[in-house]
């Protein structure tokens, strides 16, 4: 239940002001088909945290456990710094695909813009965390879903009323304190 909660919640808020966020307020603004774009962008989500979940589940029984941990550690700590670097969108990807129609354009810029995103990282490192695939996939679809619903739904109304910056710093602490609790082995006595 942990490993759910936690990846619900580094993801949700490590979502908000994303690239992935940002495509979710344009494709919203081009489109105007909610339910289809929600649709899409939580399939497009599992797809892509299904992969890299396997992946981080994967790489434990690759690396000698000491390995793991300083990686792990690592890797926390590189992402709270990554969360305070604003994301850009570059909206000639929508415009390239608009031919699929709703549905197909936004699953396919969705999960393509999530490819070695901060999200897809996240995931990667939570599923390596914890060991529990499905509570980590699940937890962080439901954080993107979190953060990317009310995107589609209220587009720039909502935009303009969330301190990205302030959203930004909370979760890069969590992913700081994580990563230095892994470092120092304390990760093991907290159950993360």
């Amino acid at each position: 239940m942990e490993a759910l909660l936690i990846s619900t919640g580094i993801v949700a808020l490590a979502e908000i002001g994303d690239k992935t966020q940002l495509l979710a307020f344009v494709l919203a603004a081009r489109f105007k088909k909610p339910y289809t774009i929600i649709l899409a962008i939580l399939i497009a989500t599992i797809a892509n945290h299904a992969l890299a979940g396997l992946l981080g589940t994967s790489v434990t029984f690759l690396l000698a456990p000491e390995t793991l941990r300083w990686m792990l550690g690592v890797s926390f700590i590189l992402m709270a710094i990554w969360i305070m670097v604003p994301d850009k969108l570059d909206g000639a990807e929508i415009r390239q695909m608009n031919h699929m129609g709703v549905f197909g354009t936004t699953l396919l810029t969705f999960f393509l813009a999530e490819m070695g995103d901060k999200t897809q990282i996240a995931t990667i490192a939570l599923a390596a965390q914890y060991q529990a695939f499905f509570m980590v996939v699940i937890g962080t679809t439901l954080g993107m879903m979190i953060a990317n619903v009310p995107a589609v739904l209220m587009g720039e109304k909502i935009a303009q009323r969330i301190p990205v910056r302030l959203v930004h710093l909370i979760a890069a602490l969590i992913f700081f304190v994580l990563g230095i609790a892994v470092l120092f082995g304390a990760a093991e006595y907290l159950g993360i």
